[in-house]
């Protein structure tokens, strides 16, 4: 009887510790929204392949949102946790004077990840070359657009949105993910898209890889992971884990090479091949588009609001110390 008795209490107890090991783990099931699904965030691919979010006790439900302003409306409606898009739209969500409003807390890329693609092989490519031209550029308001402005200006060109009168221009009319195939059909003479985009018109002989404009901008958080003021006021636990998990995977693709990279991300993006998709890998990191570290430097958050200036976007800036909260990411680092 003694035997039985103390098999019985065992029981309760495995049971019991059961019971609190799965409130645990609904207690830190978060909802990610992306602002698209991208070979350009390889290493948040990289921390879900190598199981960093589960070593950290996070479950990822990971949702496409297809733009910012749905990533930020998910955000804001409670239907995410956690978003991964451009910073600008804290700075707009900010300027409107909510108190609950979005904070960047780390930073995953540093550059612009578009690539400029002519229909010709231009061995010596100098943007100059761009003087009474047309280039496809995405929707007006987006940073990819205000990216390329910016650079052609640093270039001494007159680059303007939708003005065929002007030294360059850059049309806005065309939307971002038919900008391959418009492109391919005859419509302007540049286009600047995004990998694999860029890579697939080369592989088919449709298109000319000319210059990286990322290489050309310099330093700017081109995307950023954010989460309301009240959801990280009342879990910072998550929040740390989850910035964990993406140091991780950070130092992982600074560690190992394109074609390592490309063979452990490869099953979330299957339809690109792994020689193409290595290519894409290497691209990125000529450019040094990822950040090493999760850490959110002020420098890029001012160019890229002198970028958002230029491009009459922005009539106020917003308070760096409002809308970036480090502590989490120096707290990673230190661990």
């Amino acid at each position: 009887m003694k035997i039985l008795k103390k098999l019985f209490i065992m029981l309760l107890i495995v049971k019991f510790l059961f019971i609190l090991t799965g409130c645990k783990k609904d207690r830190y099931s978060i909802v990610l929204s992306e602002v698209t699904h991208s070979v350009f965030y390889a290493p948040q691919y990289v921390a879900l392949a190598k199981g960093y979010f589960e070593e950290e006790g996070l479950k990822i439900t990971l949702i496409n949102s297809n733009g910012a302003d749905k990533v930020m409306s998910a955000l804001l409606s409670k239907k995410a946790d956690i978003g991964l898009m451009g910073p600008e739209a804290s700075i707009y969500v900010y300027n409107q004077g909510r108190k609950n409003y979005v904070i960047n807390f780390i930073q995953l890329t540093q550059r612009d990840g578009s690539f400029l693609v002519g229909r010709e092989k231009i061995e010596n490519f100098t943007f100059d070359m761009l003087k009474g031209k047309s280039i496809l550029g995405g929707r007006k308001g987006g940073v990819p657009v205000m990216t390329l402005q910016y650079v052609l200006r640093q270039k001494g060109l007159d680059a303007v949105l939708d003005d065929p009168t002007k030294e360059v221009n850059i049309r806005t009319d065309v939307q971002y993910g038919v900008l391959a195939g418009a492109f391919v059909s005859g419509e302007g003479d540049f286009v600047t898209l995004f990998e694999p985009g860029a890579t697939n018109l080369e592989k088919e002989g449709k298109g000319y890889v000319l210059a990286s404009i990322g290489a050309e901008s310099g330093n700017i958080p081109y995307t950023a992971y954010s989460a309301t003021k009240s959801y990280i006021e009342k879990n910072p636990d998550i929040i740390q884990k989850f910035t964990n998990a993406i140091y991780k995977g950070q130092k992982w693709v600074q560690e190992h090479s394109a074609r390592e990279i490309a063979e452990l991300i490869h099953p979330y993006f299957k339809e690109t091949p792994i020689e193409d998709l290595t290519i894409v890998m290497q691209r990125y990191k000529d450019i040094d588009a990822w950040c090493p570290t999760p850490f959110f430097a002020k420098e890029g958050l001012e160019r890229l609001m002198d970028i958002m200036e230029q491009a009459g976007e922005l009539t106020k800036r917003a308070p760096f110390e409002k809308i970036v909260d480090n502590s989490f990411a120096n707290k990673a680092m230190q661990n």
